[in-house]
């Protein structure tokens, strides 16, 4: 892919060297004799590098600088002087300056600079077009009045520093309403860090969280920064606090208050500046009662609380996520796209989604995968959808001739499946919610054949 170079200087010699030194490597180069021009004729030349002198005859260097990147931030700009101050190079390099090369040119010196440019723009593009797609994937989609006021609760709790406790049922979407706190904060272009405390081993959590010193454990072969530190001047998302023992509760209580830490293994101090968002699918002031959760942890995450509503109580929604979901899947498997009968929409909002809509995501790919045509109709949905429920209808079974062991082996088969779709094939959490403990799961899974996608 060729790559554009505008060099911008009013001396003719400079300009034809450069731009045959340039040719010659593969780069298309366009030339300014000014500032103005540069400026002007910015976007016909639509670089990738700038390489720009500082003293030009009108505008100079600095002030073009400084016109060129209110025009295009991410463009790279070599600024080239035979006589230039110090205070000059200072005061170029605060506008964002990507280098400052010294006359006479060294030319094998400029040719890498400029690749190390190009570089950095192509990964300026790449950043760009990964957040925006990042946020269309990431949005909170739905036209609900339950919907409707989570968006103005996070539009107006995102620019504070405010710690804030999402709750709500599994698969409801706690993380996406996490990360748009972070991208409505003022934080939004520092880091997002996600802690899933209920998938991290007690004996690792303190690791995790504030990192460790070479030698602090058996297999602390170096150092090592915790989600603490990777989160400073960013947020912090800590999932399923109320899955945390009691004694890592208290630790992070303490960093909460004085928001300095030590390392696994370590004396230094650190100290940071991370805003803290916890999510939970549990009760956490019954847990409190029950002596689980500490109470003044609960106020400490607890300044602000959003809950985040079940699809059931935002049936008007299904439509326009179950249409996203196709659009995603279809999307991603590079597919022909698949039109959505307006019955389907109708079986699934008689659907109760114990899932939610990580449920209804799975059901969607489900359908798309299994599909044979270019439309989804009714006899698409899934069975147990259709039954508005995990008990299988009448019809979904033989009449006879099946034995009641064997019947009783397919509801369970089906039950359980169901159960760990809406999970997102977490067996802990689909133990929790059928009420068994997850050995007894494992087995079971193992007697039924049912096994659990390994990604």
């Amino acid at each position: 892919m060729s790559r554009t170079i505008l060099v911008v200087d009013d001396e003719e010699s400079i300009l034809v060297s450069l731009r045959g030194a340039l040719e010659d490597e593969g780069y298309e180069v366009a030339v300014a004799r000014s500032g103005e021009e540069a400026v002007d004729g910015l976007n016909a030349a639509d670089p990738d590098v700038v390489i720009l002198d500082v003293w030009l005859p009108g505008m100079d260097g600095v002030e073009a600088l400084q016109r060129l990147r209110e025009k295009d931030p991410d463009l790279p700009v070599l600024m080239m002087s035979g006589h230039a101050t110090i205070e000059t190079a200072v005061k170029a390099t605060k506008l964002g300056a990507y280098d400052f090369i010294e006359k006479p040119l060294n030319l094998d010196k400029l040719l890498l600079t400029i690749e190390h440019a190009v570089h950095t723009r192509r990964l300026a593009e790449e950043n760009r077009y990964w957040r925006e797609r990042w946020g269309r994937t990431h949005e909170l989609i739905g036209d609900s009045r339950a919907i409707r006021d989570l968006r103005d609760q996070i539009r107006v709790v995102g620019p504070t520093r405010a710690s804030v406790l999402i709750t709500g049922e599994n698969g409801t979407g706690k993380e996406l309403v996490a990360r748009a706190v972070h991208r409505a904060s003022r934080r939004k272009d520092g880091p997002f860090v996600e802690v899933n405390c209920a998938a991290i081993p007690e004996e690792l959590i303190e690791s995790e969280l504030f990192g460790h010193e070479k030698g602090a454990f058996t297999g602390a072969a170096a150092r090592r920064r915790g989600k603490f530190d990777l989160a400073d001047g960013g947020t912090l998302f800590l999932d399923e606090i109320g899955d945390m023992s009691l004694k890592t509760q208290a630790k992070i209580l303490r960093v909460l208050q004085e928001m300095r830490f030590e390392r696994v293994g370590g004396t230094k101090t650190h100290e940071v500046d991370v805003r803290i968002i916890a999510a939970t699918n549990k009760d956490l002031e019954a847990e409190i009662r029950e002596g689980r959760f500490r109470e003044d942890l609960f106020y400490r995450l607890n300044v602000v609380p959003i809950e985040v509503p079940p699809l059931r109580r935002r049936v008007e929604d299904i439509p326009l996520l179950f249409r996203h979901f196709v659009r995603e899947y279809c999307a991603e498997e590079n597919r022909e796209p698949v039109e959505v009968d307006e019955g389907v929409f109708g079986v699934l909002q008689a659907y109760p989604w114990p899932g939610n809509v990580r449920e209804l995501k799975n059901v969607a790919e489900r359908m798309v995968i299994l599909c044979r045509s270019d439309r989804l109709t009714q006899d698409d949905v899934p069975p147990a959808v259709r039954g508005r429920g995990y008990e299988p209808r009448a019809g979904d079974l033989p009449e006879r001739g099946l034995g009641l062991r064997k019947a009783r082996r397919l509801f369970e088969r089906e039950y359980i499946t169901r159960h760990l779709e809406a999970a997102g094939w977490n067996v802990p959490q689909a133990a929790e919610a059928l009420g068994v403990d997850r050995s007894s799961l494992y087995k079971k899974l193992k007697e039924l054949g049912i096994e659990i996608p390994s990604s």
